[in-house]
């Protein structure tokens, strides 16, 4: 199925932010606006108008939260790999414990992080997508 091009698709990485506290997800903004080359096209506290948004706008990157404000990380991940397998998924979570890290991985998440250690390892994981993006981009892509 080829990618649908998003309607404000300059080149450069789209990342979409899931996450039910409005502080983090503020936070979480903040460090990944620091990635050459990446921006955050949107965020929402919930599974539903998370799902909807990230279909319609085709980001390149979802950082997801497992505990949301309505529904859960788990059903946005299975609907995305579903609808979108080509969106790269990370999870977040207190509930870091290998069984939450495996069903991430078995529903395809390309990683899990934990969110009290592993909060700057997100703007890492970016940088490097937004590198290979750059790299592997072509003329329509501008």
């Amino acid at each position: 199925m080829a990618r649908r091009r998003r309607r404000d698709d300059t080149g450069g990485m789209q990342i979409y932010i899931v996450e039910d506290s409005a502080a983090v997800r503020t936070r979480l903004a903040a460090l990944l606006s620091t990635v050459p080359g990446a921006s955050v096209s949107g965020g929402s506290a919930g599974a539903s108008q998370a799902t909807r948004e990230i279909l319609e706008r085709r980001p390149d990157m979802v950082i997801l939260d497992l505990d949301l404000a309505e529904g859960g990380g788990f059903d946005v991940l299975r609907a995305l790999r579903t609808q979108v397998p080509e969106i790269d998924v990370y999870m977040r979570s207190n509930f870091s414990a290998y069984p939450y890290r495996q069903l991430a991985e078995r529903l395809g998440a390309r990683g899990f992080f934990d969110k009290t250690q592993e909060f700057e390892r997100l703007r890492e994981v970016a940088a490097d997508k937004a590198r290979q993006k750059e790299l592997s981009c072509n003329p329509s892509c501008n």
